[in-house]
């Protein structure tokens, strides 16, 4: 007979807002970790009654990073500011999980490791109540045209053959006494695919670091980052915490350069909380794994039940960003590097009819103009050559 599953009592999680400085290098990222901590004493505080169980924290919250034009971070730039996990840096927030029996979810932290030491990775952590690393994820859609760290995507037969390659691997989700938690960062979280295997995973709480700029529409009217994240809490079925920065501090960024709106998303894609505001703030939700596993029980609007995945095959059965073109010896060096890669995608979208050219284009004149607008970006100091 298989065992019945144990009571979840409900708890709170914190969503933490925080104001990131960009750093140049290791040194500087104490400030940043000692600012979220102070804003971890002050949340598990302030919400006693119902203890805190679970923290969220931003994208990039450690180190920053440097977007195009003049403030472009290059492989270098970030390869002097890195981190290993576990180390010192974690070894801080592993202090607070132990002392209030906590699960801290730290996002877009800039690692080394020592399988691939020539580049650096995007990776999400999971420290548990007892201080140790309980999860470990590395970003796997990094936008081409302005993500520089590695995707596993990147590397993908060396990443596989020497991290793993299954779905478990690449996507992990952790059982824990508060739930099976998993995480995602920023741009995961504009398309299905990541979340979705995070879904079959079985996670019932999407931890999401992000640091979505407003310039693409993080508040109203557009607002991308919480129709999409709505929509993966419910075709998932699970809570989605969303951790974004409160403000920043770069000679090259508006300080509002990512404005807040950090949210917590129930299991039916219903907004619980909301930050609609380029602050520091700490958001506490209530987080009841029992009503969400009763809700899973029910056919109606179950979003796993009623997948009938046949018909889908053929749209992943070839690439479409292609894989293994940063290969052990050759890391992505400047944006560009990245970016000139999607004139292959622009060719191969085009050529089989799925995008329609604009007017006085052929299909196979996209990726010129994209080479065109990538050189004239390099020339005028738009973006930085490799």
């Amino acid at each position: 007979m298989s065992r019945k599953a144990e009571r979840i009592e409900p708890y709170t999680a914190l969503v933490v807002q925080p104001e990131v400085t960009v750093v140049e290098d290791r040194a500087g990222i104490k400030k940043n970790l000692d600012r979220v901590c102070n804003m971890i004493h002050f949340g598990v505080g302030y919400f006693w009654e119902q203890p805190v169980r679970l923290v969220v924290l931003p994208e990039y919250f450690m180190q920053g990073v440097g977007t195009p034009g003049k403030g472009e971070s290059t492989i270098k730039d970030q390869m002097d500011k890195v981190v290993t996990i576990p180390g010192p840096e974690t070894d801080q927030l592993a202090a607070i999980a132990k002392e209030y029996d906590l699960y801290i979810v730290a996002g877009g932290v800039c690692e080394e490791i020592p399988e691939f030491p020539d580049r650096w990775f995007n990776t999400n952590f999971i420290i548990g109540p007892d201080g140790d690393i309980v999860l470990k994820y590395h970003k796997w859609h990094i936008p081409a045209y302005i993500g520089l760290g590695t995707s596993p995507h990147d590397m993908f037969d060396e990443y596989c053959a020497k991290l793993g390659g299954d779905i478990k691997d690449l996507f992990p989700v952790v059982d824990t006494p508060i739930g099976k938690l998993g995480t995602m960062t920023c741009h995961d979280g504009c398309t299905p695919e990541v979340s979705r295997a995070l879904g079959y995973n079985g996670v019932e709480v999407i931890c999401h670091p992000g640091a979505i700029q407003e310039v693409e529409g993080v508040s109203e009217p557009w607002d991308f980052w919480m129709f999409t994240r709505r929509t993966r809490a419910h075709d998932n079925m699970c809570y989605l915490l969303g951790s974004h920065w409160g403000k920043v501090h770069y000679a090259y960024y508006p300080k509002a350069f990512c404005p807040g709106n950090s949210f917590a998303i129930d299991y039916t894609g219903m907004v619980l909380r909301h930050t609609p505001y380029p602050e520091e703030q700490v958001l506490a939700v209530g987080i009841d794994i029992e009503a969400l596993r009763h809700h899973r029980t029910k056919t109606i609007h179950n979003c796993w039940v009623d997948v009938r995945t046949e018909g889908f095959r053929q749209i992943y059965e070839k690439p479409i960003y292609p894989p293994n073109r940063f290969p052990s010896g050759k890391p992505p060096r400047s944006l560009s590097d990245k970016v000139s890669i999607c004139k292959e995608v622009f060719d191969d979208i085009y050529a089989r009819g799925q995008f329609t050219p604009p007017a006085g284009y052929a299909p196979d004149e996209i990726s010129a103009l994209l080479d065109k607008r990538i050189k004239y970006a390099q020339d005028t100091g738009r973006l930085k050559k490799s």
